[in-house]
């Protein structure tokens, strides 16, 4: 120095203390982001300089490069973080480091106990992310040259305790701000440099200014997210997508949108070509990369996007949210909110076009990540382009891989139809094997397949597409089943019984019913079946057998819903068995017949709990069966 400086000592007031304390062990979750702060005020420095460039100020050190250095002295436990940006005289280093000092007295405590769930739209206010370095640090010393050249180099010192220093320093320092760390014993990993490079690429990769550690440059990776969309290439997506997910495949598909109002933010988004988590280990590691000016407030935020998009990755950048907001605030922030329901929203209108344009693509998304997708049954804020997108199996398919949208299948309605049906089933060969099924081929009504149990979910969730309800086939109302034609006639088996007999098979309905009991709610004359010689039928308002089972699974308290047990007048079996009923009405056959097509109707729809009856009975009766067959037969010993 060419002569005597005087260090001016400021005392931090009570209040000023205790609010240290709590910045320093309260406020933030994680020690490492002091450097994400140090390195975010670097920068604003240097886009503050940047700003007076172009509007022609006379600038010190010109030729200065527009960068960020950060070195490191292990032995020293020594951390220094240096910027080329605006610098600070004496008044601002008060107003800009030392606001606490100036305006953070009972004003700030006040709110501060005031808003404790707002304790980050405060802090913006006051300044004070930079106190965050006192989790670390046993000392402080700034340095800082104005831009302005006639300015006198200025420093600023504390320990963050009692008081602090500033003086004005006569030597010659280049433009800029230097901020010295002296670390505490228990922070010297910050004096490492992985630990550094680490820091630095988790939160602070993309600040548009480079970052050097010991000479070295540490953000590499460009914020691609900032580029003008048509300036991008393929392959700058495809490596910024690897290196985001460290997957070793290119993406699927890109999302690449700059919203500017109402509120602004940035996003990049990728649909992986694979699902890598085949049996839901990895169900909790999701979300988007959450960035506010370049700088990472959270990894992997869950509220960004619906658990139904868990698949997509990718990052999303707002200038509208305070660098400082913490997790707990993200959750209340309505601008967050509104950026969340943004982007659900482009998610779901590219896949939609996708699915206009290449539906053989959609076909490929939907086969990897159809199934999570499903999760959105829940989301009715979306609930229509949501239901654009789902697809399923159905009877119009030839193979259990074809798919078909609901819009196609509401394309595809016979005249006068109004609702949509489905049926439930493990695979396409067991439901199309059901006996509820018979009379929608023969009226060649379309039903949708459904295989996954979520899909029970759906339908009940989701109720209708545009203005037609969804129907389970077994409980139609088979009233209006009558308005549509068969698509062939029927070859008749049987000639219609006459009115003697017609008595008799109601008497025999009354005598499955006391077989029954309580077991079912009624039996009646089916309408319904073709081929088959009896089936359960639920109540109109009941739950399907699929959806009792799953309740069944979860909770063995459940009791199974009784249905309605319906007959087949027309099937061989049903009319042997009036044969036998007229011969004699209390046949011991009639009850072992009754029984065993009840237990295979619970079997068929898979809710019968023991199937020992059920296969006791069958040895029997195929015992006895053989019996007659042999004698028809007139097979000898």
């Amino acid at each position: 120095m060419s002569k005597e400086t005087v260090a001016h000592k400021y005392e931090f007031k009570a209040e000023i203390k205790q609010l240290l304390d709590i910045l320093v062990h309260s406020l933030y979750t994680s020690r490492e982001i002091f450097l994400r702060e140090l390195i975010s005020n670097s920068s604003d420095a240097l886009d503050k300089l940047r700003f007076e460039s172009t509007k022609g100020t006379d600038i010190l050190d010109k030729e200065l490069p527009l960068e960020i250095r950060i070195d490191f002295d292990e032995k020293k436990k020594l951390l220094t973080v240096k910027d080329t940006g605006i610098g600070m005289n004496r008044d601002e280093i008060i107003l800009n480091i030392g606001t606490i000092a100036k305006s953070g007295s009972a004003e700030f405590i006040k709110q501060l106990a005031e808003s404790k769930t707002e304790i980050n739209n405060i802090i913006g206010k006051f300044g004070v992310g930079f106190y965050s370095v006192f989790m670390v640090a046993e000392e402080v010393v700034i340095k800082s040259k104005s831009f302005r050249k006639d300015e006198p180099a200025v420093e600023w010192r504390s320990k963050g305790s009692g008081d602090y220093e500033i003086e004005e320093l006569d030597e010659k320092l280049p433009r800029g701000t230097i901020i010295e760390i002296h670390l505490k014993e228990d922070a010297k990993e910050f004096a490492e440099k992985y630990k550094l490079e680490s820091i630095i690429k988790k939160h602070s990769n993309f600040i548009s200014f480079p970052i050097y550690l010991e000479k070295e440059k540490v953000n590499t990776v460009s914020a691609l997210w900032r580029e003008p969309k048509s300036t991008v290439k393929k392959e700058q997506y495809d490596e910024f997508y690897k290196f985001l997910t460290y997957d070793t495949d290119e993406p699927a598909d890109v999302i690449h949108v700059s919203i500017d109002a109402p509120i602004q933010f940035n996003a990049l988004l990728f649909i992986p070509k694979k699902n890598t988590d085949f049996f839901g280990f990895n169900r909790e590691d999701y979300g988007l990369d959450l960035y506010v000016r370049r700088v990472l407030i959270q990894h992997k935020n869950k509220e960004l996007l619906s658990e139904y998009l868990s698949f997509v990755k990718g990052v999303v950048d707002s200038e509208d949210l305070p660098l400082n907001i913490s997790r707990e605030t993200l959750q209340e922030n309505s601008v967050f909110s509104k950026i969340a329901g943004n982007v659900t929203s482009q998610v779901l209108s590219y896949l939609a076009k996708k699915a206009k344009d290449d539906p053989e693509k959609y076909a490929e998304f939907w086969n990897q990540h159809g199934r999570v997708f499903k999760l959105g049954y829940m989301d009715f804020a979306n609930a229509d382009k949501y239901s654009q997108l789902l697809r399923f199996n159905s009877s119009f398919n030839e193979k259990d891989s074809d798919l078909t949208s609901l819009e196609d299948y509401v394309s595809r309605f016979k005249e006068g139809q109004k609702e949509i049906y489905y049926a439930f089933g493990s695979s396409r060969e067991l439901v199309k094997q059901d006996p509820h099924l018979e009379i929608f081929k023969r009226k060649s009504l379309e039903v949708l397949y459904l295989f996954d149990p979520l899909d029970e979910f759906i339908v009940n969730a989701v109720r209708k597409f545009k203005d037609y309800d969804f129907k389970s086939v077994d409980n139609v109302d088979l009233k209006g089943m009558d308005t549509f034609k068969d698509s062939e006639t029927q070859e008749k088996k049987f000639e219609d019984l006459n009115k003697t007999d017609e008595k008799h098979f109601d008497s025999l309905i009354d005598r499955i019913k006391k077989i029954l009991g309580d077991r079912v709610t009624d039996v009646k004359e089916s309408k319904r079946l073709v081929d088959s010689p009896a089936c359960l039928v639920s109540p109109d308002d009941g739950f399907s057998a699929q959806m009792l089972k799953m309740m069944k699974m979860t909770n063995k308290d459940v009791q199974m819903q009784k249905k309605i047990f319906e007959v087949n007048k027309d099937h061989k079996l049903v009319r042997n068995l009036l044969k036998v009923f007229k011969a004699n009405a209390n046949d011991e056959y009639i009850t072992d017949v009754v029984e065993q097509l009840y237990d295979s109707a619970l079997l068929q729809e898979g809710t019968l709990d023991d199937p020992h009856n059920l296969i006791s009975r069958l040895n029997r009766m195929l015992e006895e069966s053989s019996d007659w067959y042999t004698e028809i037969k007139k097979y000898k010993k």
